[in-house]
């Protein structure tokens, strides 16, 4: 598969191999093997799937054994497909929920083999991928914008700068509630791999590191400006993606610039070229020596400065420890 004709909305690694699968507006779900050799880098095309209709895939994400992929989208449907086997006559993969409007984002518990999505009905449904009613559904204040699970816990982004965190380590539940600490709609969210709190990215190119509990009562969290250009044209921070060993993290923007950085010692360890296009979604492969990201129009300037044809890119950066690991002050 190329990597499809229209925009990257989200890009996910095996959690246990070098299999990245990406979703995109045309309706595809793409697979790619990808080798890595002395920092050289093959993806190889395996397959592709199809959702109903070729609406718009939203979000991506892998069960925790690797084997089965879990997406969602403009049809309302969360859909598996397991890796390996096709749908007969190009059907789309089986479908396992369904919200009443689009779903934004799906998620994998490995605590509980549940799979969470969000939706713009304002809800997050759980499911069991055997049964066709939810497990459990629980309201949101907002739409869902973005979701991520880190082992047992859940952070939700939703509409009205809603930010919420849920233990989900068996029956899930509300464990922190607020507003967001920028002042702007919330694009994405990422939980730290440590599961002590999660980063928040908004569409006025500014990133709250948040923890979830405060350590001897002081509150560590705390906000920096990104995806900037002379302080006068500000950029949606488009993804966040953390590193599996370090912690570290990085940011993509619709300013077509990637950053890589520290947020214990609150510096940036590694600014790319930009790009010259919006980045759209990025994640680290399970080792962390892999970074893919996606280059593609994000409308944040409206349908004016779309070009069409203008190709979508996925690129995969190999990255050396000495890139994103924390550098000794």
């Amino acid at each position: 598969p190329q990597a499809g004709n229209d925009g990257i909305s989200s890009l996910s690694w095996s959690p246990n191999a070098n299999i990245l699968i990406s979703a995109n507006w045309d309706g595809g779900v793409r697979c790619w093997e990808v080798q890595e050799q002395n920092g050289q880098v093959q993806a190889q095309p395996k397959t592709q799937i199809n959702h109903e209709n070729n609406s718009p895939v939203l979000s991506s994400c892998f069960a925790s054994d690797g084997t089965t992929v879990f997406t969602a989208g403009a049809d309302k449907a969360v859909r598996m497909w397991k890796l390996g086997q096709q749908p007969a006559n190009n059907a789309p993969p089986q479908q396992i929920g369904a919200h009443t409007q689009p779903v934004k984002s799906v998620a994998f518990i490995p605590s509980t083999n549940i799979i969470v999505s969000g939706g713009w009905d304002n809800k997050l449904n759980f499911w069991d991928a055997r049964s066709p009613t939810p497990a459990r559904t629980m309201d949101l204040p907002g739409k869902c914008y973005d979701l991520d699970v880190r082992g047992n816990v859940m952070a939700v982004a939703t509409s009205g700068r809603h930010l919420l965190v849920y233990d989900v380590t068996s029956d899930p539940r509300e464990h922190i509630r607020k507003e967001s600490p920028l002042k702007f709609q919330s694009r994405c969210i990422s939980c730290f791999p440590d599961m002590t709190g999660f980063a928040v990215g908004s569409i006025e190119g500014r990133v709250g590191i948040q923890y979830n509990s405060k350590t001897m009562n002081k509150d560590k969290s705390f906000a920096f400006k990104c995806h900037r250009q002379n302080n006068t044209d500000v950029y949606s921070v488009n993804a966040i993606s953390f590193h599996p060993v370090y912690g570290t993290f990085s940011t993509v923007g619709a300013d077509g610039v990637i950053s890589f950085w520290d947020k214990e010692h609150k510096q940036k360890l590694k600014g790319f070229q930009p790009k010259g296009k919006p980045i759209s979604c990025s994640d680290f492969s399970f080792q962390g020596n892999l970074f893919a990201y996606a280059t593609s129009y994000d409308w944040s300037k409206g349908s004016s400065f779309y070009a069409q044809g203008t190709p979508n890119e996925i690129c995969i950066h190999y990255t050396p420890d000495d890139e994103i690991k924390p550098k000794k002050k």
